[in-house]
């Protein structure tokens, strides 16, 4: 069982500043509510206790909001004072948990996977990272992930059209320890310096899951979300 997350929240939302102008992405409204209260809220329903908050853009924003709607002894901050990229801001906020593995999330994403059979998977196979993977038809916007019958990711591919094919949900189970261990540059990409090199040990991880999955970084999706993102929390 898996109690404690990272919470990715540091993007500078340029694709959404022609709807949202003046907010971060994780706080856009999402019918009337911003769209981190929607993962905060499935979070919580997952079983997550503790929360550690990877900031960087408009950092007080997200501080107001989340001290207002968790309990104080729930949450953290780790803050970029220059953008670190994925990897960096992880490893960063991986030295504020308390926990052996951890969830991590993207703060623009919601998918709807469960976060006990993810965690089951991964700390079953003591995985270095399980990667929670949605089916998706007819897209170009993602890559897509390969992954055999035992779970194991053999490789990802770059964006293209896809007529069908696993992408990445945005949702991680990560065994802290394994990848604190690893050395690093200061800034780096999780998914290309981390997932795509790992990968090749067989030892990370994915769970298919046809869950709900919105990512409301681009417009039209955040338009989408407005009229479905409540009926799936």
């Amino acid at each position: 069982m898996i109690t404690e997350v990272i919470v990715l929240a540091g993007g500078l939302g340029t694709r959404l500043k022609s709807v949202v102008a003046d907010l971060p992405k994780s706080l856009a409204p999402i019918a009337g509510r911003p769209f981190l209260a929607y993962l905060l809220d499935h979070a919580k329903n997952q079983g997550i206790e503790k929360f550690v908050f990877a900031l960087g853009y408009k950092t007080e924003l997200i501080e107001s909001f989340v001290r207002e709607y968790l309990p104080e002894e729930t949450y953290s901050f780790s803050i970029e004072t220059e953008p670190l990229g994925t990897g960096g801001a992880i490893y960063k906020a991986c030295k504020k948990v308390s926990s052996a593995n951890i969830i991590v999330l993207n703060a623009d994403t919601f998918f709807g996977i469960k976060y006990p059979q993810l965690a089951t998977l991964h700390e079953q196979r003591k995985a270095s990272c399980t990667i929670g993977l949605k089916p998706m038809k007819d897209f170009e916007r993602y890559g897509v992930v390969e992954i055999d019958k035992k779970n194991i990711i053999r490789g990802f591919s770059e964006k293209k059209y896809q007529s069908t094919g696993n992408i990445n949900g945005g949702v991680y189970a990560l065994s802290v320890g394994s990848f604190l261990q690893k050395t690093f540059p200061e800034v780096f990409s999780f998914e290309k310096d981390y997932l795509e090199k790992e990968c090749v040990k067989g030892n990370i991880l994915g769970l298919v899951s046809d869950a709900y999955f919105i990512d409301i970084g681009v417009p039209e999706d955040y338009n989408r979300a407005q009229h479905e993102l409540r009926a799936h929390i």
